[in-house]
């Protein structure tokens, strides 16, 4: 490989301060697309622009269309209008539609008054679909033919059409109204003896969408499927665009993300970590962090009921915080796993009751375990009818934790919340409280 693929970033920044344009343009037209995506991330504003308006103009626009939202507008901010209208022109609809949404209001109007009658038409059109729906994503750059087309003529309009077309990896059918009838692979067409008609490979096997679903059925689909790409049709079964597999891929990584802000009790972060300010990020966090306050005050109300018999057997305070620690381990790894069971869409509501019963099963083989492992440290520590309370107690926290853990985001999927909500944070507290109250509760039983 070329040593000049491979300069570090000090090495640039020396060349952008010797004004080297010729030199600097050559070494970075030699980089791939993905490289220099990560060159913009790490440089400051001012070189972001610098690298960009150096690039061939092929490369910066292909480029453009890669890069964070937040470093799009930083680059946008110091173009005139007629750049930023050949920008916009590069990008595909779908693209285009998503940085729109990143956009404040007066500067979207002024960008979409740039844009020609059709292309504003069509940004209008697919901006008027509700946030984080399909219809966000999707992109009416697609390649349809005929049923009574003959093979060859539909490889003859895929040649000529393809070009504009976001993938030609499946072509779609449809009649002369537009109306969706099949979705077949390429190499079918390719494969298909040329005097045949469409409609003869035809094999009425396909999955659409709506531009109003959910922008993660759309991942959940082309994950069940294996499929590249998805039509969309709107109610009249009119193919209206089409999802692809680049642009889902950015939602599952949205949405992981998401998710897992939300295991931690933190309210989703929209911007770069790098960028969002420290009064946003303490707003995301103190909500839940007040909120598990107040939950944990049941814990300590629980324990000065029981004060007298603490005093009585000190011993008692030594398990405290192992079988705190055990009730909300049980019951986040419980959580975790129903969750990612959930968001890979696996399961269906006739599974509940399997789920419940496998679980159970899990959990009452985990709480023997523990409770055996308790027994006998508690010997050391107590003597055996400390032991005694303090495995008993084991067993039932482990399995009571394990079981919220799992109906936790089952009732919150219900209800039609985010099971991640079913976070880390609340069930740890949840189950400090029944490990509190089961605790002190068999030791008052067989203690006094």
């Amino acid at each position: 490989m070329n040593i000049l693929k491979n300069l570090l970033w000090p090495e640039i920044e020396e060349l952008i301060d010797l004004k080297e344009w010729k030199i600097l343009k050559n070494i970075l037209s030699e980089w791939d697309i993905p490289n220099l995506v990560e060159l913009i991330k790490e440089v400051d504003d001012k070189n972001k622009i610098i690298i960009f308006r150096i690039l061939p103009k092929n490369i910066s626009n292909e480029l453009f269309s890669e890069i964070d939202y937040e470093d799009q507008k930083v680059i946008l901010s110091k173009m005139t209008d007629q750049q930023i209208k050949e920008i916009l022109l590069e990008l595909e609809p779908d693209d285009r539609t998503m940085l729109f949404e990143e956009l404040p209001g007066k500067i979207l109007q002024k960008y979409l008054n740039l844009l020609p009658d059709e292309e504003r038409k069509e940004a209008l059109e697919l901006f008027g679909y509700p946030e984080e729906s399909v219809g966000r994503l999707m992109t009416p750059n697609y390649t349809a033919v005929r049923p009574e087309w003959t093979i060859k003529k539909a490889l003859e309009h895929i040649k000529e059409r393809g070009y504009k077309s976001e993938t030609i990896n499946v072509i779609y059918i449809t009649d002369e109204k537009w109306h969706f009838l099949d979705a077949l692979e390429l190499k079918k067409f390719i494969l298909a003896s040329p005097e045949l008609l469409v409609k003869d490979i035809m094999d009425y096997i396909f999955v659409t969408l709506s531009p109003y679903d959910d922008r993660e059925k759309a991942v959940s689909l082309m994950r069940h499927y294996n499929l590249s790409a998805l039509p969309v049709v709107d109610s009249d079964n009119i193919l209206v665009g089409i999802v692809t597999f680049d642009d889902v891929m950015d939602v599952a990584k949205e949405e992981a993300t998401e998710d897992f802000h939300k295991t931690a009790g933190i309210l989703p972060l929209e911007e770069n970590y790098l960028k969002i300010d420290i009064r946003k990020l303490f707003l995301k966090r103190i909500g839940w962090l007040l909120s598990l306050v107040f939950i944990n005050i049941f814990s300590g109300a629980i324990i000065s009921r029981f004060e007298n018999l603490i005093m009585t057997f000190v011993a008692l305070v030594f398990f405290m915080p192992l079988l705190n620690d055990s009730a909300g381990n049980a019951g986040s790894q419980s959580a975790t796993l129903i969750i990612r069971f959930m968001a890979t869409n696996e399961m269906k509501w006739k599974d509940g009751l399997i789920i419940l019963l496998k679980d159970f099963f899990v959990a009452i083989l985990l709480a023997i375990a523990m409770g055996i492992s308790v027994f006998l440290l508690g010997m050391f520590r107590g003597g055996i009818r400390v032991s005694i309370v303090a495995s008993l107690a084991m067993f039932t926290i482990i399995v009571i934790s394990s079981i919220l853990g799992t109906i936790l985001p089952l009732i919150l999927k219900a209800f039609r919340i985010d099971p991640a909500t079913a976070s880390s944070p609340l069930i740890t507290s949840l189950a400090d409280i029944i490990s509190v109250t089961v605790y002190f509760t068999i030791a008052k039983i067989i203690l006094f």
